[in-house]
């Protein structure tokens, strides 16, 4: 229990003064980024945009009092919205719909259960042994389906479900009423997102679409064009409300969300050590994973999908000079002040814009540079890290990491 028993906002201990204008300059920019990041990665999961806010809210300003880390963010992330999005169509529930807003928290919930679990059984020791093209072949399985599904909206129609060969049917359909001004505006900004940081790498660009998306809905007659814009976002704070755990059952509900819970152990505890050791300290692993529980049992009392850590928006703290968790502090604040008074300017927001902002995410998060590596080194492997991408993709999130683990398990057969 002594892991458990350290002190709370541990990086603030001694905290350097010098420190906190670096400090509130990327804790304001954070919270503007994720704006329209976690607006899209909470549609990824099936919810309406706002509650992409509500978990840039409570549970970052929880994880900067439990963490060990000093700079890595937290927050909705890529990867397990889209994967918590991948569970709701293996249900057969329509994304943004009543039953997935009943659903998402209590999926949620679980997830913070399993953490809960692997706290108690240590299982930050564990982590080593995660099969690397397992979980590289799942991410990018993962991130590649969501963005098929994503191709549709950028069409100008609505967003595509099933797996592989149904979502390709989706975009086919889509592009043959496709809406110019729609498509137009969708990738063009894609391309700026993907072309433009290599030139001007200290640009924060998500921030720049978002703001000249917002100007283009608010004095350019889009709507006329049938370009769709963001429904209005409810001013406010969100309310805590109990999910309704009768909404699944728990055998379903636990086997659906241990994929989901394992990657953010794997994903989060993996680059925030990797943080960490890059600056000169070492993580508290069972404290580490304490923490990703509490914040998932918060993203789940406001409704919201799960949260993990973020390695792009770690990334640009780094890259502003953050230093300690008070710039997640300050991005919750930030938030607060969002969702008080802020709200009415996100209605101008083109939802193609924020369409190409997540895939350019998703693109970001995907792991094939695993496979590049896999290729030269370890054909084997790299056979693994494929029958997990394709499982995911042909199968479904679930059955596709059970057919990289046993892919995995052969290998290891094999060799044994």
């Amino acid at each position: 229990m002594k892991a458990l028993s350290q002190p709370l906002f541990a990086s603030l201990r001694g905290y350097d003064r010098q420190q906190l204008g670096p400090d509130l300059f990327s804790g304001v920019l954070i919270a503007l980024l994720s704006i329209p990041i976690s607006m899209g990665y909470a549609q990824l999961a099936g919810l309406p945009p706002v509650y992409g806010l509500y978990g840039s809210l409570i549970p970052i300003l929880l994880f900067a009092m439990l963490s060990t880390t000093r700079e890595f963010i937290f927050g909705v992330d890529a990867a397990p919205a889209a994967m918590i999005g991948a569970v709701l169509a293996s249900l057969g529930v329509t994304a943004g719909s009543a039953e997935a807003m009943r659903i998402v928290p209590v999926l949620t919930l679980y997830v913070a259960l399993w953490l809960a679990v692997f706290t108690l059984v240590r299982a930050d020791r564990a982590v080593d042994y995660i099969s690397e093209p397992v979980m590289g072949g799942f991410i990018s399985g993962v991130c590649c389906e969501i963005i098929l599904m994503q191709v549709p909206k950028l069409l100008g129609s609505g967003t595509g479900t099933g797996e592989l060969f149904e979502l390709l049917e989706h975009i086919f359909d889509a592009a043959k009423a496709v809406n110019l001004p729609t498509a137009a505006l969708g990738f063009a900004t894609l391309a700026i997102l993907l072309l433009a940081p290599r030139k001007w790498p200290k640009v924060p660009w998500v921030l720049v679409m978002m703001v000249l998306g917002g100007l283009l809905g608010a004095f350019a007659p889009l709507a006329d064009r049938g370009v769709a814009l963001l429904a209005a976002v409810p001013r406010g704070l969100p309310k805590l409300v109990l999910p309704d755990l009768t909404a699944l059952p728990f055998t379903k509900a636990l086997v659906a969300t241990l994929p989901v819970a394992a990657v953010i152990l794997a994903e989060t505890l993996l680059a925030s050590s990797g943080t960490a050791q890059k600056n000169g300290y070492r993580l508290n692993g069972r404290r580490e994973i304490a923490a990703y529980a509490v914040c998932n049992v918060a993203a789940g009392l406001v409704g919201c999908c799960v949260v993990s850590g973020s390695v792009s928006r770690t990334a640009v703290n780094e890259r502003n000079g953050g230093k300690t968790q008070l710039v997640s502090v300050t991005a919750s604040v930030t938030m607060l002040l969002v969702l008080l008074f802020a709200t009415p300017l996100i209605r101008f927001l083109p939802v193609p814009v924020l369409t190409a902002i997540v895939v350019n995410a998703l693109i970001g998060a995907t792991e094939f540079g695993i496979a590049r590596r896999l290729w030269r080194v370890n054909r084997v492997e790299l056979g693994i890290f494929t029958g997990a991408f394709l499982g995911v993709l042909l199968l479904g999130a679930i059955k596709g990491v059970l057919v990289g683990m046993v892919l995995s398990f052969v290998d290891v057969l094999m060799r044994a």
